[in-house]
Protein backbone atom coordinates (compact mmCIF):
# COMPACT_ATOMS: atom_id res chain seq x y z
CA UNK A 1 0.00 0.00 0.00
CA UNK A 2 1.16 3.16 -0.94
CA UNK A 3 1.80 5.47 2.42
CA UNK A 4 0.36 8.79 1.97
CA UNK A 5 1.91 12.09 1.56
CA UNK A 6 4.79 9.91 -0.52
CA UNK A 7 5.76 10.31 -4.07
CA UNK A 8 4.72 8.26 -6.87
CA UNK A 9 7.77 7.52 -8.75
CA UNK A 10 6.86 7.78 -12.84
CA UNK A 11 7.80 4.64 -14.56
CA UNK A 12 11.05 4.40 -16.90
CA UNK A 13 12.09 7.67 -14.89
CA UNK A 14 14.63 7.82 -12.50
CA UNK A 15 14.01 11.51 -10.37
CA UNK A 16 10.51 11.83 -8.82
CA UNK A 17 9.86 15.41 -9.51
CA UNK A 18 10.98 18.59 -11.86
CA UNK A 19 12.29 20.81 -9.34
CA UNK A 20 13.58 24.16 -10.46
CA UNK A 21 17.28 24.97 -11.12
CA UNK A 22 19.50 27.03 -8.58
CA UNK A 23 19.38 29.81 -11.08
CA UNK A 24 15.66 30.23 -11.39
CA UNK A 25 13.62 33.10 -10.34
CA UNK A 26 10.34 31.41 -9.08
CA UNK A 27 10.70 27.68 -7.41
CA UNK A 28 8.05 24.76 -8.26
CA UNK A 29 8.17 21.98 -5.96
CA UNK A 30 5.08 19.29 -6.10
CA UNK A 31 2.08 19.75 -3.33
CA UNK A 32 -1.18 17.29 -2.76
CA UNK A 33 -3.81 19.48 -4.33
CA UNK A 34 -6.50 17.83 -1.62
CA UNK A 35 -7.38 15.41 -4.26
CA UNK A 36 -4.77 12.69 -3.45
CA UNK A 37 -3.08 14.17 -6.96
CA UNK A 38 0.51 12.83 -5.21
CA UNK A 39 -0.98 9.33 -4.78
CA UNK A 40 -1.65 8.74 -8.27
CA UNK A 41 0.67 7.02 -10.63
CA UNK A 42 2.10 9.64 -13.12
CA UNK A 43 1.31 9.70 -16.89
CA UNK A 44 4.70 8.97 -18.50
CA UNK A 45 6.86 11.50 -19.97
CA UNK A 46 7.45 11.46 -23.23
CA UNK A 47 11.67 12.38 -24.54
CA UNK A 48 11.57 15.43 -26.48
CA UNK A 49 15.19 16.52 -28.61
CA UNK A 50 16.61 19.70 -29.04
CA UNK A 51 19.13 21.14 -31.50
CA UNK A 52 22.18 21.92 -29.51
CA UNK A 53 23.51 25.03 -31.90
CA UNK A 54 28.06 24.63 -30.00
CA UNK A 55 30.01 26.18 -32.10
CA UNK A 56 32.61 24.14 -30.05
CA UNK A 57 32.92 20.56 -29.54
CA UNK A 58 35.95 19.67 -27.47
CA UNK A 59 35.38 20.74 -23.57
CA UNK A 60 38.81 21.65 -21.62
CA UNK A 61 39.18 21.09 -17.63
CA UNK A 62 42.03 21.52 -15.48
CA UNK A 63 40.84 19.24 -12.70
CA UNK A 64 43.61 17.65 -10.36
CA UNK A 65 41.47 15.01 -9.62
CA UNK A 66 40.67 14.17 -13.42
CA UNK A 67 42.75 11.81 -15.49
CA UNK A 68 42.14 13.81 -18.74
CA UNK A 69 42.15 17.50 -19.51
CA UNK A 70 39.61 17.57 -23.05
CA UNK A 71 36.01 16.27 -23.60
CA UNK A 72 33.39 15.74 -25.96
CA UNK A 73 29.52 15.24 -24.63
CA UNK A 74 27.67 14.54 -27.83
CA UNK A 75 24.49 14.44 -25.62
CA UNK A 76 23.22 16.96 -23.02
CA UNK A 77 21.02 15.53 -20.45
CA UNK A 78 20.59 11.32 -20.20
CA UNK A 79 18.08 9.26 -20.71
CA UNK A 80 19.36 6.39 -18.72
CA UNK A 81 17.96 8.60 -15.62
CA UNK A 82 20.84 7.79 -13.38
CA UNK A 83 19.32 9.08 -9.78
CA UNK A 84 22.76 9.62 -8.39
CA UNK A 85 23.93 11.44 -12.12
CA UNK A 86 26.41 14.40 -10.96
CA UNK A 87 25.78 15.71 -14.49
CA UNK A 88 22.38 16.36 -13.61
CA UNK A 89 22.79 19.79 -12.35
CA UNK A 90 24.23 21.47 -15.44
CA UNK A 91 20.89 21.05 -16.73
CA UNK A 92 20.35 24.12 -14.58
CA UNK A 93 22.68 26.28 -16.93
CA UNK A 94 19.97 26.05 -19.98
CA UNK A 95 16.73 26.93 -17.75
CA UNK A 96 15.60 23.47 -16.91
CA UNK A 97 15.17 21.20 -14.15
CA UNK A 98 17.79 18.79 -13.18
CA UNK A 99 15.02 16.72 -12.16
CA UNK A 100 12.80 14.85 -14.66
CA UNK A 101 13.59 17.96 -17.19
CA UNK A 102 17.11 16.34 -17.48
CA UNK A 103 16.52 12.85 -18.46
CA UNK A 104 13.50 13.86 -20.61
CA UNK A 105 14.59 17.22 -22.88
CA UNK A 106 17.41 16.22 -24.24
CA UNK A 107 20.15 18.36 -26.74
CA UNK A 108 22.05 16.78 -29.38
CA UNK A 109 25.20 18.34 -31.27
CA UNK A 110 24.32 17.00 -35.29
CA UNK A 111 27.79 18.91 -36.39
CA UNK A 112 29.84 17.40 -33.73
CA UNK A 113 32.05 15.47 -36.03
CA UNK A 114 32.31 18.51 -38.65
CA UNK A 115 33.21 20.61 -35.90
CA UNK A 116 35.53 17.96 -33.97
CA UNK A 117 37.54 17.62 -37.19
CA UNK A 118 37.76 21.37 -37.51
CA UNK A 119 39.21 21.98 -33.98
CA UNK A 120 41.37 18.94 -34.78
CA UNK A 121 42.62 20.15 -37.89
CA UNK A 122 43.79 23.72 -36.35
CA UNK A 123 47.36 24.60 -36.68
CA UNK A 124 49.56 24.11 -33.69
CA UNK A 125 46.48 21.41 -32.16
CA UNK A 126 48.78 19.43 -29.55
CA UNK A 127 47.16 15.60 -29.17
CA UNK A 128 45.97 14.17 -25.76
CA UNK A 129 43.42 11.69 -25.13
CA UNK A 130 40.17 12.87 -25.47
CA UNK A 131 37.13 11.45 -23.15
CA UNK A 132 33.87 10.38 -24.13
CA UNK A 133 31.21 10.13 -21.75
CA UNK A 134 32.82 12.33 -19.08
CA UNK A 135 29.37 13.96 -18.36
CA UNK A 136 26.53 12.30 -19.56
CA UNK A 137 26.35 8.84 -21.54
CA UNK A 138 27.46 8.67 -25.50
CA UNK A 139 25.82 5.84 -25.99
CA UNK A 140 22.63 6.64 -24.05
CA UNK A 141 19.06 5.04 -26.28
CA UNK A 142 18.86 8.12 -28.56
CA UNK A 143 22.33 7.25 -30.30
CA UNK A 144 21.01 4.53 -31.85
CA UNK A 145 19.23 6.61 -34.26
CA UNK A 146 21.34 9.72 -34.32
CA UNK A 147 24.92 7.87 -34.40
CA UNK A 148 26.43 11.21 -32.91
CA UNK A 149 28.58 9.05 -31.37
CA UNK A 150 29.78 6.75 -33.96
CA UNK A 151 30.50 9.73 -36.12
CA UNK A 152 32.88 11.19 -33.48
CA UNK A 153 34.79 8.13 -33.69
CA UNK A 154 35.42 8.08 -37.81
CA UNK A 155 36.64 11.18 -37.34
CA UNK A 156 39.12 10.14 -34.52
CA UNK A 157 39.93 7.04 -36.36
CA UNK A 158 40.47 9.13 -39.56
CA UNK A 159 42.97 11.80 -37.31
CA UNK A 160 44.55 8.84 -35.19
CA UNK A 161 43.62 10.24 -32.28
CA UNK A 162 43.18 8.45 -28.91
CA UNK A 163 40.32 8.24 -27.15
CA UNK A 164 39.17 7.31 -23.84
CA UNK A 165 35.28 5.76 -23.24
CA UNK A 166 32.89 5.57 -20.41
CA UNK A 167 29.25 4.29 -20.66
CA UNK A 168 26.95 1.55 -18.90
CA UNK A 169 25.41 0.90 -22.24
CA UNK A 170 25.28 -2.19 -24.56
CA UNK A 171 24.70 0.01 -27.59
CA UNK A 172 28.31 0.33 -27.77
CA UNK A 173 28.87 -3.02 -29.09
CA UNK A 174 27.60 -1.63 -32.46
CA UNK A 175 30.71 0.58 -32.53
CA UNK A 176 33.50 -2.67 -32.38
CA UNK A 177 34.53 -2.44 -35.64
CA UNK A 178 35.85 1.04 -34.86
CA UNK A 179 37.00 0.34 -31.40
CA UNK A 180 39.20 -3.10 -32.43
CA UNK A 181 41.04 -0.63 -35.21
CA UNK A 182 41.79 1.78 -33.21
CA UNK A 183 42.48 -0.50 -30.41
CA UNK A 184 45.14 -2.43 -32.62
CA UNK A 185 46.77 1.24 -32.77
CA UNK A 186 46.98 1.65 -29.18
CA UNK A 187 44.58 4.66 -30.12
CA UNK A 188 41.19 3.28 -27.74
CA UNK A 189 40.51 2.19 -24.02
CA UNK A 190 36.91 1.63 -22.81
CA UNK A 191 35.44 1.51 -18.93
CA UNK A 192 32.14 0.05 -18.46
CA UNK A 193 30.04 1.39 -15.14
CA UNK A 194 28.83 -1.22 -13.22
CA UNK A 195 26.67 0.20 -10.42
CA UNK A 196 25.03 -3.00 -9.40
CA UNK A 197 24.37 -6.68 -10.30
CA UNK A 198 20.93 -6.60 -8.47
CA UNK A 199 18.55 -5.65 -11.32
CA UNK A 200 15.64 -4.77 -8.81
CA UNK A 201 17.94 -2.19 -7.30
CA UNK A 202 19.03 -1.34 -11.30
CA UNK A 203 15.51 -0.78 -12.28
CA UNK A 204 15.03 2.02 -10.41
CA UNK A 205 18.49 3.40 -9.86
CA UNK A 206 19.32 3.84 -13.53
CA UNK A 207 16.13 2.58 -15.61
CA UNK A 208 16.81 3.06 -18.33
CA UNK A 209 20.58 2.08 -18.70
CA UNK A 210 21.25 -1.65 -19.43
CA UNK A 211 21.08 -4.18 -17.05
CA UNK A 212 23.81 -5.77 -15.35
CA UNK A 213 24.33 -8.78 -16.60
CA UNK A 214 23.92 -6.77 -20.38
CA UNK A 215 26.82 -4.47 -19.33
CA UNK A 216 29.23 -7.68 -18.03
CA UNK A 217 28.30 -9.17 -21.37
CA UNK A 218 29.49 -6.03 -22.81
CA UNK A 219 32.79 -6.13 -21.51
CA UNK A 220 33.71 -9.63 -22.12
CA UNK A 221 32.53 -8.61 -25.78
CA UNK A 222 35.25 -5.41 -25.68
CA UNK A 223 37.66 -7.30 -24.66
CA UNK A 224 37.40 -10.51 -27.24
CA UNK A 225 37.89 -7.69 -29.66
CA UNK A 226 41.27 -6.24 -28.27
CA UNK A 227 39.71 -3.35 -26.80
CA UNK A 228 41.44 -2.56 -23.29
CA UNK A 229 38.29 -2.54 -21.21
CA UNK A 230 38.13 -1.86 -17.29
CA UNK A 231 35.65 -1.46 -15.05
CA UNK A 232 34.04 1.42 -13.26
CA UNK A 233 31.98 0.99 -9.81
CA UNK A 234 30.33 3.80 -8.70
CA UNK A 235 29.07 5.48 -7.64
CA UNK A 236 29.54 3.49 -4.57
CA UNK A 237 26.55 4.25 -2.39
CA UNK A 238 26.91 4.03 1.29
CA UNK A 239 24.40 0.99 3.03
CA UNK A 240 22.73 0.79 -0.83
CA UNK A 241 25.29 -0.65 -3.42
CA UNK A 242 28.71 -0.48 -1.40
CA UNK A 243 28.18 -4.61 -0.17
CA UNK A 244 28.59 -5.35 -3.77
CA UNK A 245 32.16 -3.21 -4.83
CA UNK A 246 33.68 -7.30 -4.45
CA UNK A 247 31.48 -8.63 -6.16
CA UNK A 248 31.04 -6.37 -9.15
CA UNK A 249 34.99 -6.14 -9.55
CA UNK A 250 35.27 -10.16 -9.54
CA UNK A 251 32.81 -10.50 -12.11
CA UNK A 252 33.96 -7.84 -14.28
CA UNK A 253 37.66 -9.65 -14.17
CA UNK A 254 35.74 -12.86 -14.88
CA UNK A 255 34.20 -11.38 -18.19
CA UNK A 256 37.81 -9.55 -18.98
CA UNK A 257 38.17 -6.24 -17.51
CA UNK A 258 41.60 -5.32 -17.12
CA UNK A 259 41.33 -1.95 -15.12
CA UNK A 260 39.30 -1.01 -12.42
CA UNK A 261 38.42 2.17 -10.65
CA UNK A 262 35.46 3.13 -8.43
CA UNK A 263 33.97 6.25 -6.92
CA UNK A 264 32.13 7.41 -3.97
CA UNK A 265 28.49 9.15 -4.24
CA UNK A 266 28.75 12.79 -5.22
CA UNK A 267 25.92 15.04 -4.52
CA UNK A 268 27.05 18.80 -5.73
CA UNK A 269 24.01 21.63 -5.89
CA UNK A 270 20.44 20.40 -6.50
CA UNK A 271 21.22 16.49 -6.24
CA UNK A 272 21.46 16.80 -2.80
CA UNK A 273 17.25 17.23 -2.77
CA UNK A 274 16.83 14.65 -5.53
CA UNK A 275 18.73 12.26 -4.14
CA UNK A 276 16.97 12.23 -0.80
CA UNK A 277 13.83 12.55 -2.07
CA UNK A 278 14.50 9.40 -4.20
CA UNK A 279 15.87 7.70 -1.40
CA UNK A 280 12.54 8.66 0.82
CA UNK A 281 10.48 6.91 -2.38
CA UNK A 282 12.03 3.94 -3.04
CA UNK A 283 14.29 3.50 0.19
CA UNK A 284 12.46 5.07 3.17
CA UNK A 285 13.81 2.22 5.88
CA UNK A 286 17.38 3.23 4.69
CA UNK A 287 16.91 6.68 3.79
CA UNK A 288 18.75 7.98 6.96
CA UNK A 289 21.65 5.90 7.26
CA UNK A 290 22.74 6.40 3.79
CA UNK A 291 22.63 10.20 3.94
CA UNK A 292 24.59 9.94 7.21
CA UNK A 293 27.54 7.68 5.94
CA UNK A 294 27.56 10.60 3.16
CA UNK A 295 27.55 13.39 5.37
CA UNK A 296 30.43 11.51 7.60
CA UNK A 297 32.37 11.20 4.64
CA UNK A 298 32.16 14.38 3.56
CA UNK A 299 33.15 16.85 6.98
CA UNK A 300 29.48 16.59 8.29
CA UNK A 301 27.70 17.71 4.65
CA UNK A 302 26.55 16.07 2.00
CA UNK A 303 29.07 17.45 -0.32
CA UNK A 304 32.29 18.14 -0.44
CA UNK A 305 33.42 20.07 -3.54
CA UNK A 306 37.64 19.63 -2.41
CA UNK A 307 40.06 18.33 -5.74
CA UNK A 308 41.55 16.02 -3.06
CA UNK A 309 37.95 14.54 -1.86
CA UNK A 310 34.74 15.03 -4.07
CA UNK A 311 35.67 11.59 -5.41
CA UNK A 312 36.38 9.57 -3.04
CA UNK A 313 35.58 11.14 0.44
CA UNK A 314 36.98 11.22 3.87
CA UNK A 315 36.95 9.66 7.13
CA UNK A 316 36.63 5.81 8.37
CA UNK A 317 34.12 4.88 6.07
CA UNK A 318 35.77 6.09 3.14
CA UNK A 319 38.82 4.79 4.11
CA UNK A 320 37.74 1.50 4.51
CA UNK A 321 35.54 1.76 1.00
CA UNK A 322 39.58 2.75 -0.69
CA UNK A 323 41.52 -0.20 1.61
CA UNK A 324 38.85 -3.04 0.19
CA UNK A 325 38.55 -1.40 -3.09
CA UNK A 326 42.41 -1.76 -3.01
CA UNK A 327 42.64 -5.18 -1.77
CA UNK A 328 40.11 -6.52 -3.95
CA UNK A 329 42.22 -4.67 -6.85
CA UNK A 330 45.91 -6.47 -5.96
CA UNK A 331 43.71 -9.77 -5.59
CA UNK A 332 42.46 -9.76 -9.08
CA UNK A 333 45.08 -8.19 -10.40
CA UNK A 334 43.61 -5.26 -11.82
CA UNK A 335 45.82 -2.26 -12.86
CA UNK A 336 44.62 1.07 -12.39
CA UNK A 337 42.39 3.03 -15.37
CA UNK A 338 45.05 5.10 -17.05
CA UNK A 339 45.33 6.78 -20.32
CA UNK A 340 49.30 5.66 -20.40
CA UNK A 341 48.68 3.18 -22.60
CA UNK A 342 47.44 5.05 -25.62
CA UNK A 343 49.65 6.50 -28.09
CA UNK A 344 49.81 10.47 -29.09
CA UNK A 345 52.54 10.24 -31.02
CA UNK A 346 50.25 8.67 -34.22
CA UNK A 347 48.08 11.78 -34.45
CA UNK A 348 48.07 13.12 -37.87
CA UNK A 349 45.19 15.38 -39.55
CA UNK A 350 44.15 13.48 -43.06
CA UNK A 351 45.35 15.18 -45.80
CA UNK A 352 42.37 17.84 -47.33
CA UNK A 353 41.31 18.55 -51.23
CA UNK A 354 44.23 20.67 -52.55
CA UNK A 355 46.31 19.88 -50.02
CA UNK A 356 50.25 20.00 -51.20
CA UNK A 357 52.12 16.28 -50.71
CA UNK A 358 55.02 15.45 -48.95
CA UNK A 359 58.25 15.41 -50.99
CA UNK A 360 59.13 12.73 -48.10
Amino acid sequence: MDMPGILMPRKGRGAATNPSGRFEAEERTACDDGWGSLDAEPQPLATTLTVDATRTIIARNQSPDIGFDRSINPYRGCEHGCIYCYARPSHAYLGLSPGLDFESRLFYKPQAARLLAAELGKKGYICRPIALGSNTDPYQPVERRLGITRSILEVLRDFRHPVTIVTKSALIRRDLDLLAEMAAHRLASVTVSVTTLDRKLARVMEPRAAAPERRLETIAALAAAGVPTGVLSAPMIPALNDSEMEHILDRARQAGASAAGYTLLRLPFELKALFREWLETHFPEKAAHVLSLVAQSHGGKLYDAAWSRRMTGAGPYAEMLRVRFASACRRLGFRERSTDLLDCRQFRPPPRPGDQLSLF
